[in-house]
């Protein structure tokens, strides 16, 4: 096992305006599972690509555990790759997959067969190492391929988006897998996703990216409950937070003529303009005459179950914005009905409106 830091580390492809990756700084833990999360183009594969050696280190460095690997050869940085798409030899036994790296690396085959056997173990592939790639189902060949980095040994597992071609049940059975099996070998990892709900239900720590930048990295529920910019705040949580203008003045945001309280931080340099953050569960609807609420136009009520989230249309000033709110009572809203809706003063987060940090 190893540590995984980035120093600096920028990659810039030719003909682009701006680097895929802007001078990332992030140092991961021994034996961390840290989730690189962020919408296409952001950077985090390239970020990864870069530790794997199959990208160039235009600029900065990287290093895994002591050892600077930035101009280090791929089969040299003892690293192992999940893919995608998998990956495996269709002509091949999944034995054969999973071991093939240790035969090109000269193992003799009792201890090939030993790790392979072990691997197979742990991933419920025992009974399937005599079959060949098309007659596993989705998830087994991606099990497969894990296996085939597990026998490996390495100091670092990279693994990109390796859960996107799996149907939804199958990505949530085999999330809790790769958490599990993580935490039982204790190999430092990085992975990389564009879903926040696997990035917040796998990951130790969250790397946030947007636009090749680094914006946030904490445990998930830090990200969750203290978002650092406006980005975050918008993408982190399902659904999202709501963002809402809002004008600050003596220590109080007024919000379409709702006052809430604000850090002091929120109410000084002479700001009056800020962003009110506020989660659909910190909302709360209230009697109709409660002059101290929004008035919310419902146009979509979602029935999930455990949980009703009532969508629809507030008016701050003069324009019309989007609002989501969980509501404890099923059935009690219906489309086309106004409910009035108050926020929760203790659990707003509020943002600069010009830069999008957060205040407080």
């Amino acid at each position: 096992m190893a540590t995984v830091t980035f120093k600096g580390a920028q990659r810039w492809y030719a003909g682009a305006d701006s680097p895929a990756v802007v001078g990332l700084d992030l140092e991961i833990g021994d034996g961390e599972f840290m989730v690189l999360v962020g919408p296409s183009g952001c950077g985090k594969s390239t970020t990864l690509r870069m530790l794997a050696g199959l990208e160039p280190v235009d600029a900065g460095s990287v290093f895994i555990g002591d050892r600077d690997v930035s101009l280090v050869p791929p089969k040299d940085r003892d690293i192992a790759m999940v893919f995608q798409n998998y990956a495996l030899y269709p002509h091949m036994t999944v034995e054969d997959n999973m071991g093939f790296a240790l035969r090109m690396a000269g193992m003799k085959r009792p201890e090939r067969r030993r790790r392979v056997a072990e691997a197979a173990r742990m991933l419920g592939l025992t009974d399937y190492l005599d079959r060949k790639p098309r007659a596993l189902s989705g998830g087994q060949r991606q099990r497969v391929a894990m296996g085939r980095a597990i026998v490996r040994d390495p100091a670092v597992f990279c693994m990109d988006e390796p859960l996107s071609n799996l149907d939804a049940k199958m990505r949530v059975q085999t999330r809790a897998d790769i958490a599990a099996l993580q935490a039982e070998l204790g190999t430092t990892t990085v992975y990389v996703t564009h879903d926040q709900v696997e990035a917040m239900t796998m990951g130790h720590r969250v790397a946030v990216m947007n636009e090749g930048a680094l914006q946030q990295v904490d445990v998930p529920l830090g990200l969750y409950d203290r978002p650092a910019n406006l980005f975050v705040a918008g993408f982190i949580g399902s659904p999202r937070m709501n963002l809402l203008p809002a004008t600050v003045r003596d220590g109080r945001a007024t919000l379409g003529g709702v006052e809430v309280p604000v850090p002091a931080a929120a109410d000084g340099g002479g700001r009056a303009a800020v962003v009110l953050g506020v989660r659909p569960e910190s909302f709360r609807l209230v009697p109709g005459d409660d002059a101290a609420a929004l008035s919310l136009e419902v146009a979509l009520v979602e029935e999930l179950g455990a949980d009703s989230f009532v969508h629809g249309h507030v008016r701050i000033g003069d324009e019309r914005q989007l609002l989501i709110v969980r509501s404890g009572d099923r059935g009690s809203v219906r489309p086309g009905e106004v409910v009035r809706v108050r926020p929760d003063p203790a659990r707003t987060h509020v943002f600069d409106a010009q830069t999008g940090a957060r205040l407080d």
